[in-house]
């Protein structure tokens, strides 16, 4: 093997190990943990805060990430979607993923422990172990309700921020966790309708394979409109003002668009088109926030 083959082949790796962190997956969560960061303070949040919490939590979540990877290894051999990860085409095995994801979550604790505070170590800790372990090992596998307990740890980003700043949990940060909670339902059924076949393929009981896409595009439906009541408490309390009720108000009427096109059914794409806009209306949601926060000086 020649020098030029062997960079290759480092290069790749890298890909690899990067692939088992989930990037943007990572990505929005951290914009949801900085933007609970900024919410938690009426200035801006001291910057070495923001580096030291962003890069533990961040750290902590690729860990988690890799975990999953390692998990749920013999499942994506038997999907569409994910049969191309490292571990089922062989590329990095069981072993040395697992301690990648170790030494990623080791140093997102004694990053958060030593630069940020105790706290939010701790509930980072347990959103680790919470997504990795009770919903990646034990929820997917027993229930079709897996996505609706095991979303709390997906929400916990923003609160994890808001604790960062303050050191402690607060009503306004509990609200950021309950939209995600309410987000992550319609979300994520919506992929799982355009994969059912891959889920009843791998044998993994989601909804739509248990109940059947009636019932689920119906708890689509259901649950948007939850989420969308949940999405006005900011403003309810006074969290948040008039610039977020008019950005999160054009934001659920096209999320609710999207629900209704799902529910009817007549449209195969409109579920991963679902999916995919509502990646985009969290994102879209939290930086709402942001701006009403600093252009109002509401808090």
């Amino acid at each position: 093997m020649d020098s030029q083959q062997q960079i290759i082949i480092q290069q790749n790796a890298w890909r690899d190990y990067l692939e088992l962190c989930k990037p943007r997956v990572v990505a929005v969560m951290l914009l949801t943990a900085v933007v609970g960061m900024c919410l938690a303070t009426p200035e801006l949040p001291p910057i070495a805060t923001v580096v030291s919490a962003t890069l533990g939590i961040g750290l902590m979540a690729a860990g988690a990430a890799a975990v999953n990877h390692v998990m749920d290894r013999n499942i994506d051999a038997k999907m569409a979607r994910t049969h191309r990860r490292p571990l089922p085409q062989g590329k990095i095995d069981a072993t040395k993923a697992l301690i990648f994801a170790g030494m990623l979550s080791l140093s997102g604790v004694v990053v958060l422990v030593v630069w940020t505070n105790v706290l939010t170590a701790w509930l980072t800790l347990g959103a680790l172990i919470g997504y990795a372990v009770v919903y990646t090992m034990v929820l997917k596998r027993a229930t079709p309700l897996n996505i609706v307990i095991g979303g709390i740890a997906g929400a916990a980003p923003p609160l994890l921020g808001w604790v960062a700043v303050t050191g402690r949990i607060e009503s306004d940060s509990l609200l950021l966790v309950l939209i995600i909670f309410a987000w992550t339902p319609p979300h994520f059924w919506a992929l799982c309708i355009h994969k059912k076949d891959d889920y009843a393929r791998a044998g993994i009981p989601m909804l739509p394979v248990t109940h059947g896409e009636a019932y689920t595009r119906l708890h689509i439906m259901l649950y948007s409109v939850l989420m969308v009541l949940t999405t006005l408490f900011p403003f309810m309390t006074g969290m948040s003002g008039v610039i977020y009720l008019m950005g999160v108000t054009l934001l659920n009427l096209r999320f609710i668009q999207w629900a209704v096109r799902v529910y009817r059914g007549s449209d195969r794409a409109a579920p991963i088109a679902m999916f995919w806009f509502s990646v985009k209306y969290i994102m879209w949601l939290f930086a709402v926030l942001l701006v009403d926060h600093y252009v109002l000086g509401l808090n």
